[in-house]
């Protein structure tokens, strides 16, 4: 036999020796390490230990009822979705109603025990962390789907219409905090910051809501639908620059709100002058080709620079992330591709959290009594009258038919989830209290369920043609 053969006959006999002596040697170290290592254990205080495996076992048993309770969220927020898609309304209304029905206000008081299992208050912060991301997330989402271009194209007739609905609106709740406010606010909450809150949530109008509402019903192309699209993302954005304010003015001294407005224009004249030209150059460098991890990270890691400073100025990090999708480049590649990855996600599985979050703190028994059940329908009324009627005024002036012009007050007057993300950022700042805070939970659920509904009743027998 020659030696190249002998060679390779033996090599795998060598090699087979050579793992063994390998995971030999690893054993009998590692036996050397414990047997030197477990001499050090009685240096270690008993106390430490204890306290770290307490330590894991609330990590674990957090991350457990965080678990169950986004499946919980998840899975009756989507039999409820389907519920209320049947019966004609936008599903997100299911899952907004699932979120509330797992909290103290159903489940917490027909079964305590299992509620106080299933969405403990100690997974609160936890819980809060992720809807915190899952709302920034959709923000940013919401900004890449508004079009800057159609706003300027739709003149100045929309912008009226959507600035009466918000105006009309803001006014009549900070006539209502009036009364609300030596009745049902926080005592260390000045009426100044009390009054401009309710105005402005009182003023939102859920322009996503909105946008499924509209292509459920077909209308999304017809003059009606892309009237009611352009009102509602002026709507959008105006609103939450007015909630920005409002937020700014809050959380900051009355010496340095001034300050925070300085900061806030500064960032937003950066984000259309600065960053808006060089994220458009960027994309277009980009052309049509296909989205990588690097461009993504590149893309988040702007998102939450972005949301970083906002949070930082004082004005939450949520108008960071509307802001930078709302400077995106509308019809790119890359803006089509984000929406597409992120929406499902979003949606799914982060969005639930919120509804879930939202729930533990939206107690309906707190609305308790004939009284406080008049404020809430007050407030339910003034939110319609406000939407209803500045739109409907408005449209009229600007040339649309009674028809058009009721079905656009309407249609303006859809909160959904948009409002339940300004409510949670109050109930946050403690500019509201909770009980105010379930009586505008109410409203939002009640402001979006009676769209439809009256939306069809008003246009029963009419007939819309799409735009060419």
């Amino acid at each position: 036999m020659s030696t190249s053969a002998l060679a390779a006959n033996t090599r795998p006999w060598r090699s087979a020796i050579v793992y063994l002596l390998m995971l030999a040697g690893t054993v009998i170290g590692f036996l050397v390490v414990r047997h030197y290592g477990e001499s050090l254990q009685t240096s270690i205080a008993l106390p430490a230990i204890a306290g770290t495996k307490v330590g894991v076992a609330h990590r674990n048993e957090a991350l457990l009822h965080v678990l169950l309770a986004l499946v919980a969220v998840i899975v009756t927020g989507r039999l409820l979705g389907q519920v209320f898609r049947y019966l004609g309304q936008p599903p997100v209304i299911g899952e907004v109603i699932a979120g509330i029905l797992l909290g103290p206000s159903l489940l917490g008081q027909i079964f305590p025990e299992f509620a106080g299992y299933l969405l403990p208050q100690s997974v609160a912060p936890t819980l809060g962390v992720i809807a915190q991301l899952g709302v920034i997330l959709y923000m940013f989402v919401v900004g890449l789907e508004l079009d800057p271009e159609s706003l300027r194209e739709r003149g100045h007739s929309t912008v009226a219409i959507s600035h009466a609905s918000i105006v009309v609106p803001f006014l009549l709740g900070s006539i209502l905090a009036l009364f609300l406010y030596p009745r049902l606010a926080e005592p260390h909450v000045p009426f100044t910051v009390f009054a401009l809150f309710l105005g402005a949530a009182m003023s939102v109008t859920a322009f996503p809501v909105l946008a499924r509402i509209l292509t459920d019903r077909g209308i999304s192309r017809t003059p009606l639908g892309v009237v009611a699209l352009t009102c509602a993302a002026t709507d959008d954005a105006t609103a939450w620059c007015l909630l920005a304010f409002v937020v700014g003015v809050a959380q900051a001294k009355v010496q340095a709100s001034f300050l925070v407005l300085v900061w806030t224009a500064a960032y937003i004249a950066a984000m259309f002058l600065v960053c808006r030209p060089l994220l458009r150059r960027w994309v277009n460098s980009l052309g049509d080709r296909p989205t990588t991890p690097g461009v993504m990270a590149a893309v988040f890691v702007g998102l939450l620079a972005s949301a970083l400073i906002t949070e930082a100025i004082g004005i939450h990090a949520i108008f960071g992330a509307f802001a930078l999708g709302a400077i995106f480049p509308h019809d790119s590649s890359l803006a089509k591709d984000l929406i597409r990855k992120l929406e499902d996600t979003v949606t799914v599985l982060l969005l639930p959290a919120f509804f879930a979050f939202t729930g533990m703190r939206t107690q309906i028994g707190l609305v308790s009594g004939m009284e406080n059940w008049m404020w809430c329908g007050l407030i339910i009324a003034i939110a319609t009258i406000g939407k209803f009627g500045g739109t409907l005024v408005a449209a009229r002036v600007t040339g649309l038919n009674w028809r058009e012009a009721s079905s656009l007050g309407i249609l303006m007057n859809t909160r959904g989830l948009m409002e339940l993300i300004v409510l949670n950022i109050g109930l946050d700042l403690q500019i509201i209290s909770p009980t105010v805070f379930a009586m505008m939970v109410i409203m939002a659920v009640v402001t979006t369920i009676a769209t439809t509904p009256i939306f069809q009743h008003i246009n029963r027998g009419a007939t819309t043609e799409p735009l060419a």
